[in-house]
């Protein structure tokens, strides 16, 4: 499978101006193949080819006065954001036809200069490379100084430089796992466990572990609140107002890094603890539209599943969604009586049936774990076949790469 792994950039000034230049030519090529094929599509005409697109919108639209700044970027990156626009408009079509999943997707749009978060691509051949001295080495850009938080497993197919609404740059690299290296580094394990996810306490398993809830949204309120309400006093479109979304932004990707780092942790701690992990599928798209919804993404249940999903591939392991409808907190744990709703304020209950009394989170934690029937088989199966789409980053060791890539 495949992961991607990031790290941070630090661009002096100069190359901070040939990336912005190159953020500003990938966007126009994107913009020109979406108005190349939604004026072919007004007109009743096919859509144009990315091959037709490629040669009329990148090698004639250099040879122009209007574009010939193109030349000055690499012709890589180019090519990638139009392979971008192709993909947009697959996805678009595949979700028409009902083959995609998820969400209804929609037409492309076209990308403004003054969108927060630029990215470009570039792939194998664009002779990129790291140099010895843990520099990334881009096309027309030059050498740019990365702070490298762990090794590469293996060597990188692409990167993507990316520049966030924070105004950091990162490089997300994207790397083949070793599915070897990864079976020697998490041996299997003959433990099963039950996750019953809350608010209170993030995670209760069904061994009795409880986890609190980091709460990081909750703990940066009080400054969120008054660099937002700095921002409000700035003038709209002034430098200063400028300054002051990027404190805000700065705020808020200190939180979500807070809250992807927990998520990394616990994930790789259950995973490599035990063999088969059961989770309820929640409606967190529901659940957000609820009282209690600023709690709800502040826990951010979904990210932290789709870790365990792809972790559990990547590692061999089991992981079984339970039906959200599944009454796992109105079932004994002990004697397997379904005892009714109860309120949200009901945190300890008494079985009317066998005496026994359970702690209402610990108790749905068993109940997963028993409805996944991770409680009487054993453990080990196949994880379920399916296309795992490269993830922001991983944890892992420090250090640089040592060897350069080759090109």
């Amino acid at each position: 499978m495949q992961l991607r792994y990031s790290f941070r950039l630090y661009p002096d000034t100069g190359q901070q101006r040939a990336l912005a230049k190159a953020f500003g030519c990938a966007r126009v090529v994107f913009n020109d193949a979406v108005y190349a094929r939604e004026s072919a599509r007004r007109a009743g005409k096919p859509l144009p080819k990315i091959g037709e697109l490629s040669t009329r919108l990148i090698t004639r639209a250099k040879q122009t006065v209007e574009r010939s700044w193109l030349g000055e970027v690499s012709a890589v990156v180019l090519q990638q954001s139009l392979r971008d626009a192709e993909t947009a408009y697959r996805n678009f079509f595949a979700s028409l036809k009902g083959d995609r999943k998820g969400p209804r997707t929609g037409p492309p749009r076209f990308k403004s200069r003054k969108d927060t978060r630029q990215s470009i691509r570039f792939a194998a051949n664009a002779r990129w490379k790291i140099t010895t001295s843990g520099r990334l080495n881009l096309p027309k850009i030059g050498a740019v100084k990365v702070k490298w938080s762990r090794t590469l497993p293996t060597a990188p197919t692409s990167v993507t430089v990316v520049k966030d609404c924070a105004g950091r740059y990162f490089a997300s690299f994207v790397i083949d796992t070793d599915p070897q290296a990864d079976a020697e580094r998490m041996p299997a394990t003959d433990r099963t466990i039950g996750i019953d996810l809350g608010l209170t306490h993030f995670t209760v398993l069904s061994d009795g572990t409880k986890i609190d809830s980091p709460r990081f949204l909750r703990r940066a309120e009080k400054k969120l609140k008054k660099t937002q309400k700095g921002l409000s006093r700035k003038q709209k479109g002034s430098k200063n107002r400028e300054k002051a979304r990027l404190k805000v932004a700065r705020a808020h990707a200190k939180v979500t890094d807070a809250r992807r780092e927990f998520h990394h942790q616990l994930s790789t701690r259950l995973i490599s603890e035990n063999q088969g992990i059961a989770v309820e599928d929640l409606s967190v798209a529901g659940l957000a539209r609820t009282r209690p919804a600023k709690s709800v993404h502040d826990a951010g249940w979904a990210s932290f599943v789709n870790m365990l999903e792809y972790k559990a591939q990547r590692y061999g392991r089991t992981l079984i969604k339970i039906g959200r409808f599944e009454p796992t907190s109105q079932i004994c744990s002990t004697c397997g009586v379904k005892d009714g709703p109860k309120p949200l304020d009901v945190r300890e209950w008494t079985c009317a049936a066998c005496g026994a009394v359970h702690d209402r989170d610990h108790n749905a934690a068993i109940n997963v774990k028993t409805a996944a029937g991770l409680a009487v088989s054993a453990c080990g199966a196949p994880v379920r076949p399916g296309a795992i789409p490269a993830q922001r980053e991983e944890t892992g060791s420090h250090g640089f790469p040592t060897e350069p890539r080759a090109t």
